[in-house]
């Protein structure tokens, strides 16, 4: 388990990689951007493609944007699939599609090698401090080989199901982090535009049965008008639409988190793609034709 790869490295993947260097795992490292100096220097080794680094690495790890990405990653020209071997495992660490997914592990399969499913919560902080939620889908067997290499990543690791569970729990989570980031920005708005002192209102609901971490740090965001990333909106709106698109197969009406990814659309179309997700509150501050912080 001591050969790792690590394919992707970006805000998320840089730290990750750098938590398995660290504990002294020799990690192959490539992304198209090219392999961040700073994990080089660590002890990460630089290689030229996804295949130069499944041939030397039992366990591959990826993290990259979306099911496109993944898909590239896998199967194009000099791709991990073209390095990988019978024993070999791949971790997408990535939040894509729980449907392409399975076709993924699938294929991987069909190479001789095993396939986890293992996409993340807690953002770009909770990367760099090792406290990330994982949530896998696989074999019970490979998760339990995997394990311990979570563990330097992540602090709340659960095993779903099988493969294709793990992204859908993501969804799940990303559906409850949009329509709560819209719950609060409602609240905060509309006791704004009533007179309240917004800061104290939140710091009276931290203490009462509307607490929650949303509430915590994004209340404060929209509050301090903070909206530089954080977890870009671009990338939620990713996640919705993942939730919208199998809701619309399995015949489920997803009727909020349908008005919340309308929410980040009019953000978008207003420049704001790149903004923290709390700048959802943006849309309905647009629609208000107010502020929160403003004097009523």
């Amino acid at each position: 388990m001591s050969k790792l790869g690590f394919v992707g490295l970006g805000i998320m993947g840089t730290p990750m990689a750098a938590h398995l260097i660290k504990a002294g795992h020799e990690v192959s490292l490539y992304s198209i951007q090219g392999a961040p100096e700073e994990l080089v220097k660590a002890g990460g080794v630089a290689r030229q493609s996804g295949k130069e680094v499944a041939q030397n690495a039992n366990v591959i790890f990826i993290m990259v944007p979306d099911t496109p990405h993944v898909a590239a990653a896998l199967f194009d020209a000099n791709g991990i699939g073209e390095g990988l071997s019978a024993g070999k495992i791949v971790v997408d660490m990535s939040s894509i599609s729980p449907i392409e997914t399975k076709e993924f592990a699938e294929k991987v399969r069909a190479l001789g090698a095993d396939y986890l499913d293992a996409p993340v919560s807690g953002g770009q902080v909770g990367a760099e401090a090792g406290t990330l939620s994982i949530m896998v889908g696989g074999a019970e067997a490979i998760f339990n080989k995997i394990k311990p290499l979570f563990e330097l990543m992540g602090k709340n690791i659960t095993l779903v199901g099988g493969n294709g569970d793990g992204q859908t729990a993501k969804v799940a989570n990303q559906m409850i982090v949009a329509l709560t980031i819209e719950a609060v920005g409602e609240a905060l708005l509309f006791a704004s535009k009533a007179g309240a002192d917004p800061a104290r209102v939140r710091q009276a609901l931290m203490g009462g049965f509307a607490s929650s971490r949303i509430l915590e740090v994004h209340g404060e965001r929209m509050i301090k008008r903070t909206f530089d990333p954080g977890f870009r909106i671009e990338l939620h709106q990713k996640d919705l639409n993942l939730a919208l698109q199998n809701a619309r197969k399995l015949g489920v009406a997803l009727p909020n988190t349908a008005t919340c990814q309308e929410l980040f659309n009019v953000c978008a179309a207003h420049g704001g793609k790149a903004w923290d997700h709390s700048g959802m509150v943006r849309a309905l501050e647009l629609m208000a034709n107010f502020e929160i912080g403003q004097k009523a």
